[in-house]
């Protein structure tokens, strides 16, 4: 049994076997044992007169235990019930003079140092029991909805969002690179028998998938090889991407507001000791810093906050109005002042808008098309594209996404407008070619939902193990 369900089950005067690492052991009595299942600790209490003290000094903090017990409810201060022992092995020793996770206060940069050993420590092993429902809610939401998972390639040869900034993937020896007349690395001699790279989405072949299965989404690795070390950018992450035909831009809104609703609050019922755990440790936090720069909401408020108002939804433009008529903006608050249509929103904007004027989730449509990626919907306006992006507290933008153009003629002016060759793109243009219809779909990074729910404010402290430029460690 885990630790987990001896402590819910509480079968008194019952002998129970429990295996876990030593948390903490006092007095060569009283052992704290720890096994993932859950934030608490078991207390088992030794006779230690039963041991020998070579035997005692190898129940270190950090070693794992087999221990079997009767189970009884505890007189002392901490614990209701604990196991009184009556057989234990050290299976694994661990030295107390090496072992890193020692039972005191680390700071996260140690701890990401040690991320092979952090997920014995109350912090990490909340969030990584976080992680895991939130990865269960998201595959239950579109099970639920009649969605289909389909895997999208890692490997691709094209650029779903135009960025640019991607991994190669090569075959070739650096040593020795094959060159064509003209002088440059021939990659019809590598494995593709083309360039290759990792994909930054999956999005382009959940289209495809959508349009034979209806309603799909993908939830896999995507990559970016983006030079930058902030808080919030890994070079290896997770995306969500739903896809369904038939379905405009409203649909996709609701669609998408349904999700982050449903998880939300699937979390709230399933990871109520986690959330309670990391809320105290961010109050904490929060003391050190200075007045106004603490969060007016605790992370629980927070994510009511976004179960249980309904999302304001308004255009870019009302939007950028209201922000240029914001007294941040006109009083030179804001680090990046709105000076009109057509700016790119920052996230100082993006929670203006959420947590100041409308004090509520916001859902923004309808952006420039000069702003927006290539395959969005161009509206009658000629002006805009049917996109929107989903704003939340504390982070700003959570959710983008949009209507897909599924007219082809369109598609292939955006396409020469973005200097994005046809040629290599012709399996998505055929999408518009037969059967076309209309469709939308949208994009949401894992980890920024996983902060947002734990409320960790480094993006390399909610995935188990992060790649950023200069580290690819464990």
């Amino acid at each position: 049994m885990s630790i987990k369900q001896i402590l819910e089950e509480k079968k008194l005067g019952t002998e129970i076997e429990v295996k876990g690492w030593v948390r903490s052991f006092r007095n060569n009595q009283f052992l704290a044992l720890n096994d993932g299942s859950t934030l608490q600790n078991i207390q088992l209490v030794l006779d230690f007169e039963k041991y020998e003290d070579a035997f005692l000094k190898s129940i270190n903090v950090g070693a794992a235990i087999i221990a079997k017990g009767i189970l009884k409810e505890s007189l002392g201060k901490g614990q209701s019930i604990e196991v009184t022992v009556t057989e234990i092995d050290v299976v694994g020793e661990s030295d107390p003079e090496k072992y890193p996770i020692q039972p005191k206060k680390h700071s996260l940069e140690f701890l990401r140092e040690n991320a092979h050993l952090r997920f014995r420590t109350n912090t990490f092993s909340a969030v990584f029991r976080m992680r895991h429902h939130l990865t269960y809610a998201i595959h239950k939401f579109f099970n639920n909805r009649g969605f289909f998972n389909i895997h999208s390639p890692i490997i691709t040869a094209s650029d779903a969002e135009g960025a640019g900034e991607m991994f190669q993937v090569t075959a070739l020896d650096g040593n020795k690179l094959p060159k064509n007349e003209a002088g440059e690395i021939d990659y019809t001699k590598d494995f593709f028998g083309k360039k290759a790279h990792l994909s930054v989405s999956g999005q382009l072949q959940a289209e495809l998938a959508a349009m034979g299965l209806g309603k799909v989404y993908t939830f896999g690795p995507t990559f970016r090889a983006e030079n930058s070390n902030t808080a919030r950018h890994l070079a290896e992450f997770w995306m969500i991407e739903p896809e369904a035909s038939f379905m405009d831009i409203h649909g996709d809104m609701d669609l998408a507001e349904d999700m982050l609703k449903y998880c939300i609050n699937y979390m709230l019922e399933n990871c109520a000791e986690d959330i309670e755990f990391l809320e105290q440790r961010l109050l904490e936090e929060e003391k050190q810093k200075p007045q106004n720069e603490r969060s007016p909401m605790t992370l629980r408020e927070k994510l009511k906050f976004c179960v249980e108002n309904d999302y304001q939804r308004l255009t870019y433009t009302e939007a950028i109005e209201i922000l240029m008529n914001s007294q941040p903006n006109k009083k030179g608050k804001f680090q990046y002042p709105v000076e009109g249509y057509g700016a790119d929103l920052q996230s100082e904007h993006e929670r203006y808008l959420v947590e100041k004027h409308f004090q509520k989730p916001v859902i923004l449509i309808n952006y420039p098309k000069e702003i927006k990626a290539f395959y969005m919907r161009l509206n009658d306006d000629n002006k805009t594209v049917a996109a929107m992006d989903i704003l939340f507290p504390g982070i700003g933008e959570m959710v983008g996404g949009s209507q897909r153009e599924e007219r082809l003629d369109v598609l292939i002016a955006k396409m020469k407008e973005f200097n994005i060759p046809a040629k290599e793109m012709n399996w998505y243009l055929d999408t518009r070619r037969y059967g076309t219809n209309p469709h939308a779909g949208f994009g949401l990074g894992f980890e920024r939902l996983m902060m947002f729910v734990t409320g960790m404010t480094n993006i390399r402290d909610v995935i188990p193990f992060a790649r950023t430029p200069k580290n690819c460690e464990f």
